[in-house]
């Protein structure tokens, strides 16, 4: 609470308001002003955020924070402050064009309930621009843009807030003398608060259509739109519940993920980049996770990528690793020292980096896939005679366990272990089987 009660939270030295004479804003705006006075607080408790148009000209008369943004995403920029800093006061104002263009923020900040105070300043058109039709133009009436009567049916704002789930949603006008207490009542909701409050604009759409208090309250009758608090609700506020939930946290015991300690050695003393394309289903990925693990386990650094469509079961399906003796600074393969290929979707996916090696590079391939473009040593995959019955639903642990013994970055031990503590105990009993063809 504030030290000392201001008498108005208005900055007089900004005065008179920038408005048309008989404009709505200024009477929303020393209402705003006077709850906040009786409200007692600190002007430093405050942040008021603004939309363009002719509201977006208020954040200068109030001695607040004060925020400016793009048209339409006013509400974006409070729930961002809010979550910052959930201690603030944060109120949007807002124009119903704002709500149209930034509609897509208005409601998901209603579902999300998150705690900020929306003060709509709705006036049926674009006023600051010339009057043109905005998303409540009521139906019929003559704007810029509608010259013979708009054929829009138009935006109920406060009953869109109310069917997403808005905390505090209400109605009201610009004439209500009760006003600064209903946005009191708005702004100590713990939740989304939109008060959707009609006015008059007298330099457009007053004089086009004939519209005053009295038929802008028929309007309201006329369209089944009741004033006063429409929704109150006790749902938590988005920020009350994420309090929570870090609670929670907090009370709990680290996550414990797995942990691959170093059992094994490895002479490697330069990084080498290796390859593995093949197709979906052939579990390219899972071999790659293997030989990352095993380097892991053998005191290397280890970085490991992995490519496929975003289809199920069909195309190629590739797996990236970087094998070094030091940190691993960039992930990426732009030219492999070792690729293996086992099946031709997987040519296909890699063939310009096959095309970039060189002859110090080394490529091993399935014996059916054809002729490969590339200056690299090209080399058939040979497996063990006696497990040719089961390479082709293993081939991948086939390929890990050749590629480990051909190289020698680390001891085959290295990649039986991973095999054990990275995989589920069925697979792995499998895959074990495989290896045992290579010992």
């Amino acid at each position: 609470m504030a030290d000392k009660i201001l008498d108005t939270f208005i900055a007089e030295e900004n005065l008179p308001y920038a408005f048309c004479p008989g404009c709505s804003h200024g009477k929303i705006l020393e209402a705003l002003s006077d709850s906040l006075k009786q409200q007692g607080l600190d002007p430093s408790e405050v942040v008021i955020v603004t939309d363009i148009g002719c509201v977006g000209l208020s954040d200068k008369y109030f001695v607040t924070h004060a925020f400016h943004g793009l048209h339409g995403r006013a509400i974006t920029y409070a729930s961002g402050i809010k979550m910052q800093n959930p201690d603030l006061k944060v109120i949007v104002l807002i124009g119903d064009g704002g709500c149209g263009i930034g509609g897509h923020h208005l409601l998901n900040a209603a579902r999300l309930n998150t705690d900020i105070n929306v003060l709509v300043f709705n006036n049926f058109n674009f006023g600051m621009t010339g009057g043109q039709h905005s998303v409540t133009t009521p139906l019929d009436s003559i704007t810029a843009t509608t010259t013979l009567g708009s054929t829009d049916a138009p935006m109920d704002i406060a009953g869109t807030a109310q069917v997403n789930g808005g905390g505090f949603i209400a109605r009201a006008t610009a004439f209500d003398k009760d006003l600064p207490e209903l946005i009191q009542k708005a702004m100590n909701h713990d939740g989304f608060s939109l008060i959707d409050t009609w006015e008059l604009c007298t330099a457009y759409f007053v004089p086009r259509n004939d519209f005053g208090r009295k038929e802008m309250m028929e309007y309201m009758d006329s369209m089944q739109m009741a004033s006063g608090v429409l929704q109150e609700t006790d749902r938590p506020s988005f920020q009350t519940s994420y309090k929570n939930i870090q609670k929670q946290a907090s009370e709990q015991s680290p996550m414990s993920g797995l942990v691959l300690d170093t059992k094994f050695s490895s002479n490697l003393e330069k990084p080498i980049r290796i390859i593995l394309a093949g197709a979906a289903g052939q579990k390219v990925v899972s071999a790659g996770n293997l030989l990352a693990s095993a380097a892991t386990l053998s005191g290397l650094w280890t970085s490991r990528r992995a490519d496929f469509p975003i289809t199920i079961q069909t195309g190629f399906s590739v797996a990236e690793i970087v094998i070094s003796p030091e940190p691993v600074d960039y992930s990426g393969i732009v030219k492999p020292d070792i690729v293996v290929i086992i099946a031709q979707e997987g040519k296909a996916k890699i063939s310009r980096l096959t095309n970039a090696m060189e002859s110090t590079g080394t490529i091993y391939h399935s014996e059916d896939l054809g002729d490969i473009d590339s200056e690299a040593n090209i080399i058939p995959l040979v497996f063990p005679y006696e497990g040719k019955r089961d390479m082709k639903k293993n081939i991948s642990a086939f390929t890990v366990a050749f590629l480990t013994k051909e190289l020698n970055i680390f001891p085959f031990e290295a990649l039986k272990e991973a095999t054990r503590q990275i995989q589920k105990p069925k697979i792995a009993e499998i895959n074990m089987g495989v290896f045992a063809y290579f010992e």
